[in-house]
């Protein structure tokens, strides 16, 4: 797979989600198999203000390709902040988000609120790629409702303007995460654009991987919500479109063992206190589905030290299967 010059080496994608995808959970997912992941998305307008909290979102993830995701909406601030993201960063690409559905976003006329103006989208595009020397992506939505699906013809005016590849999520923005995501509109982005056409929404895992590809014709799936704790859903998809046989998840030990490298690998890139803090969710979704762990999801909800983490992990890994 190729995106502009730069080589992937699979076909699943992280998607990008903020206050998830950490260089953590970053590094944690691209061990297992997600060969493209995209880092939080952060404001170009923070960037070109210098703000130092924006700045540390934008480590690279050291396996694999990784993008620096952006979103504004003013195209000289977007090209500077995408400059700017590539400096800190050192990432491979750039992407532009252009599908987050949040109001403290499209609010201020960020993310999907881009739908309802493609000119401007475009100009965007056109502003961030004539400033880097990267490959420019945009992560979009198929519209803003069902009464006004664009995305074929936005599609068509991204790719026009020098995105080398689309991700889309297959849902509009008045859907948030609701409903069911809308395959069919993303195989008429894949027959209307010459890019790569990446398919997002409703990819729970192997099965749902492989009938998405052969629904939308996409080059690429992305992986969001599905892989909260549980990194093993990129190796089994990936072995389901290699036509090979799909892995177990490993026993709760040892998936255990991964949750608490994740939370290490968080406390050695933003310190012990952010690390604890932010484990509370990470760690607790590493027990989805596993019987009898309301216990330890409420000890996890109190961590604050890499002590409490160690201990914890101890008692699951003594008490439950």
């Amino acid at each position: 797979m190729q995106i502009g010059d730069i080589q992937i080496g699979g076909k699943v994608v992280l998607a990008p989600m903020a206050g998830v995808t950490d260089y953590a959970y970053r590094t944690i997912c691209a061990e297992f198999g997600a060969a493209l992941t995209v880092t939080e998305m952060v404001s170009s307008r923070a960037l070109v203000y210098q703000d130092r909290k924006s700045v540390g979102l934008l480590k690279k993830t050291p396996i694999g390709v990784c993008a620096a995701q952006i979103f504004g909406n003013d195209p000289e601030i977007m090209a500077q902040g995408a400059k700017l993201a590539l400096q800190h960063s050192g990432c491979h690409m750039i992407d532009i988000n252009m599908g987050c559905p949040m109001p403290k976003i499209v609010n201020n006329g960020d993310g999907s609120a881009l739908m309802k103006d493609p000119a401007l989208a475009g100009r965007i595009v056109r502003a961030v790629v004539d400033a880097v020397d990267v490959p420019v992506t945009v992560k979009t939505r198929i519209g803003w409702d069902r009464g006004s699906i664009n995305v074929v013809e936005m599609a068509k005016l991204l790719q026009d303007n020098g995105a080398s590849a689309i991700a889309v999520h297959g849902r509009t923005k008045s859907m948030l995460y609701s409903g069911r995501a809308d395959w069919d509109t993303i195989r008429e982005v894949r027959q209307a654009v010459s890019v790569p056409v990446i398919a997002n929404g409703d990819i729970c895992g192997a099965k749902e991987a492989v009938a998405c590809l052969a629904r939308t014709g996409a080059d690429m799936v992305m992986i969001g919500r599905s892989a909260f704790g549980d990194p093993w859903v990129f190796s089994q998809v990936c072995a389901a479109l290699n036509g090979e046989e799909i892995p177990e998840r490993p026993p709760l030990s040892d998936r255990i063992d991964v949750a608490v490298r994740q939370i290490r690998l968080a406390e050695q890139d933003k310190g012990e206190h952010i690390a604890c803090l932010e484990a509370r969710k990470h760690f607790a979704w590493y027990l989805r589905g596993v019987s009898h762990s309301n216990y330890y999801k409420e000890k996890i909800s109190c961590i604050n030290t890499m002590e409490d983490v160690e201990k914890i992990a101890a008692g699951i890994k003594r008490d439950l299967r």
